[in-house]
């Protein structure tokens, strides 16, 4: 019998729809990096529980409320890091469009300290995504 890492057991409680009720999953002082060079409007740090639930409702502004994130797979790396393969479903510019993306997690002390969120930008599923050619 195998035991799941407590860092992937700690990332399974994290519920992106209800972030406010996950807080105490977080470090007092975490940060959400994300990098997408065609979404320069929300690209940057974010700080803290309140930060990362502005980074949503941002990103659900631009897809009316359609962005969704499936979990693909979930790698741990040591006792720090937990690398998440998701697949981002969303409408862009009223089209559906789906791309890979991937979340590198540092957990200290048994709370999610940062995360870098980097999505995939010469490709999507869908091409209706703008990417960098």
């Amino acid at each position: 019998m195998t035991h799941e890492h407590p860092n992937i057991s700690l990332l399974q409680q994290l519920d992106l729809s209800n972030i406010a009720g996950a807080s105490a999953l977080f470090a007092e002082d975490f940060v959400w990096h994300f990098f997408n060079p065609h979404l320069l409007d929300i690209q940057g740090d974010y700080v803290g529980v309140n930060g990362l639930q502005t980074f949503f409702e941002k990103l659900a502004a631009l897809t009316n409320g359609t962005f969704q994130v499936e979990a693909i797979a979930a790698i741990p790396c040591g006792d720090e890091l937990v690398v998440t393969h998701v697949k981002d479903r969303m409408l862009w510019e009223g089209q559906p469009s789906e791309l890979d993306a991937v979340v590198v997690w540092r957990i200290v002390g048994n709370r999610i300290a940062e995360a870098w969120d980097i999505p995939s930008v010469y490709t999507d599923h869908t091409d209706h995504l703008p990417i960098v050619a």
